[in-house]
């Protein structure tokens, strides 16, 4: 479990999965040190069934990109992605609200949970602005 409680450091990136591209396979789930990749899923009651996909909690992210990829040996040339769905992406703290906004969910999800996710976001951006 992450521990609670201000942060020591603000990440230059932070993770952001596009709802759009994930399959709600679990995989970063798996791998994220952290415990911040959660499933979500909205059943919509109709003959399309259940929508899930993965987010991450951002307050919680670390920017470790293990979620993206397996850190590897620098002479390694191979990288070994997580994501089988290139779902997830690296964005400068600085631009992490605008990109949930428009790929962290459906639209109806996102105006919902705006404060929480685009919030948080927002909140982080404007640390990483008055650190920086």
């Amino acid at each position: 479990m992450a521990k609670k409680g201000p942060r020591k450091k603000l990440p230059k990136e932070l993770a952001v999965i596009n709802a759009d591209n994930c399959t709600g396979c679990e995989s970063c789930v798996e791998v994220c040190p952290v415990d911040c990749i959660q499933l979500l899923s909205i059943d919509h009651g109709v003959v399309k069934g259940v929508e899930q996909w993965c987010e991450i909690d951002i307050e919680r992210c670390v920017g470790c990109e293990v979620c993206v990829h397996i850190p590897r040996k620098k002479s390694d040339p191979y990288e070994l992605t997580v994501c089988p769905w290139d779902a997830i992406e690296m964005v400068p703290t600085e631009n992490v609200a605008q990109v949930v906004a428009q790929i962290g969910g459906p639209p109806e999800y996102i105006q919902k949970n705006w404060d929480r996710l685009v919030g948080t976001a927002q909140h982080l951006a404007e640390l990483k602005a008055a650190s920086g």
